[in-house]
């Protein structure tokens, strides 16, 4: 390898559930590397980025500041799973005394990203799809301070792209959950991206306080690079543009953006990069503005049953294979520096044992929400959990999934029923799933065919009971999830009209009704 690792793990070495392959990135706090499944658990990916970090070695000082770094973004991704935000699968201690550089170490299992926006923008500047990759951005931002957390780190490097070409957003190791107004963050960030009223603001014992309006500001920053190619404040290193950044705050100097910049833009971005904190744009109408220069406002005027966000008016940036090898370059997971070539093999009977530390064994997945000893494949417990957490609409539970999917197709893959044109574990109709299987909320380019995996066919459905929850009359009487449960049956208009359940879908509401008293663990509703 060219450059020296953080946590130097090598080839074939096993970890879990995983083994460790080729290297993807390293920096000062960690090395990632791709990660492949072992076990015949088909409810996770095949590959995986493995995030290492050295937290059992070290001085006592670098040991405590690491340590808050990890638990910083384990908190975050164990309380988050939003469709904006890079998902992290599990978390698991490395046990193995004879590797000391190794022994302690915390990996995370994340999801595999394609590339970065930052290697992106160093091969493409201005990229045609940059305008629908910002509302991305801006979507993942809105749904970390809804949630009450502040990124705390947002650039180039932290956004990850996907193999479909949608954003992420990933490394959180700076991310804080708001106390009242404000966050409390480590005391650096990177200065092209950090508002100036914290270029000079106090460091208390907890670190810096930091409000949403820093994430705003750093989107302001990130537009601009991503639309023009340059930064909107003037100076050729990142000193230069800080200095300018303070003096822009103190009165002193101007904004100067380039006149590249699009007019439906300028006025976002103007109203990110204010001198104050106080007169920024909030994160919700920042994203309205942000959606509708993109051309990804989601219509009213939707069809029927089928009825989904329109597709983009300009297509999401994909990689093709060149830009792709090159964005691996440099993905952002908390890690900065590609690692160059392979990293040595020095055999593959390396083994550690790895204790979990949270339950992620695919029989016990979720067990607090979903019972365990009532005939739910194991193999499909994480997408069933994970599916339901995705979803903000409470009625929509990890029983009712199970229970639907029990009730559908007795949990069968491989259903197949020509006559009804319905498919796979939820009984997909590809027509209908076309509309459903991408979680950017646009249809496919073409109706797919079946088979369908319960890796698409489980989340679809997730998306499509959410959407269908805050559409059915709240006056209605009954249990709301096996409301739901019919409107995905039928249709929510349907059910609206009916007062409930329509006659013909009550033998299929019954059966779901008993299922979800099956999967509710005792004391839960």
């Amino acid at each position: 390898m060219t450059e020296p690792y953080a946590v130097p793990v090598p080839k074939g070495y096993r970890v879990g559930g995983w083994e460790v392959r080729g290297p993807i990135a390293t920096g000062a706090f960690g090395s990632v590397y791709e990660g492949r499944r072992t076990g015949a658990d088909e409810s996770l990916p095949r590959t995986v980025a493995l995030k290492f970090l050295p937290t059992g070695t070290g001085t006592p000082r670098q040991l405590t500041h690491l340590r808050e770094l990890v638990d910083r973004e384990i908190e975050l991704h164990r309380r988050l799973r939003r469709p904006h935000l890079i998902r992290m699968y599990e978390t698991l201690t490395v046990d193995d005394p004879g590797r000391p550089g190794l022994d302690g170490a915390t990996v995370l299992v994340l999801e595999k990203a394609e590339g970065s926006l930052s290697a992106l923008l160093a091969t493409r500047p201005r990229p045609d799809g940059g305008p629908v990759l910002l509302a991305q951005v801006c979507e993942g931002l809105a749904q970390l301070h809804r949630a009450g957390w502040v990124h705390g780190d947002l650039k180039p490097a932290n956004v990850l792209l996907m193999k479909d070409g949608s954003a992420r957003l990933a490394d959180f190791n700076m991310a804080a959950e708001l106390e009242g107004t404000h966050a409390y963050t480590p005391a650096f960030s990177t200065p092209d991206y950090t508002p100036p009223e914290l270029l000079w603001a106090e460091i208390g014992e907890r670190g810096r306080r930091i409000r949403p309006s820093a994430d705003v500001w750093a989107f302001g920053v990130l537009a601009h690079l991503v639309l023009t190619g340059s930064f909107p404040l003037p100076g050729g290193t990142p000193t230069a543009r800080r200095d300018a950044a303070v003096a822009y705050a103190r009165g002193t100097d101007e904004l100067r953006l380039s006149p590249e910049l699009p007019d439906a833009w300028r006025e976002i971005v103007r109203g990110c990069l204010t001198r104050t904190y106080a007169d920024r744009f909030g994160t919700e109408a920042l994203l309205r503005r942000v959606e509708a220069a993109a051309g990804t406002s989601r219509s009213r005027r939707l069809p029927r049953l089928l009825a989904r966000p329109v597709r983009p008016s300009r297509p999401l940036l994909v990689l093709g294979a060149s830009a792709a090898t090159v964005a691996v370059a440099a993905l952002g997971y908390g890690i900065s520096v590609w690692a160059g070539a392979a990293a040595t093999d020095n055999g593959t009977d390396n083994r550690t044992t790895a204790t979990a530390t949270t339950a992620t064994t695919a029989t016990a997945y979720g067990a607090s929400e979903l019972r365990t000893d009532r005939g739910i494949p194991s193999a499909y417990r994480l997408l069933i959990v994970e599916t339901a957490h995705d979803c903000d609409q409470g009625d929509v539970t990890p029983p009712l999934i199970a229970a639907m999917l029990k009730a559908e197709s007795n949990f069968d893959p491989d259903l197949s029923d020509p006559a009804k044109d319905e498919y796979g574990i939820a009984r997909w109709t590809p027509s209908v799933l076309r509309w459903w299987m991408h979680e950017d909320g646009t249809p496919g380019e073409s109706v797919p065919e079946p088979p369908f995996p319960p890796a698409e066919s489980i989340p679809a459905m997730g998306r499509y009971l959410c959407w269908i929850a805050p559409r059915l009359d709240s006056s209605l009487p009954g249990d709301r999830r096996v409301l739901i449960a019919a409107a995905y049956r039928t249709s929510y208009a349907k059910v609206n009209d009916a007062a409930g359940v329509p006659p013909k879908y009550r033998d299929y509401a019954g059966r779901v009704a008993h299922y979800l008293k099956e999967y509710t663990p005792p004391g839960r509703k």
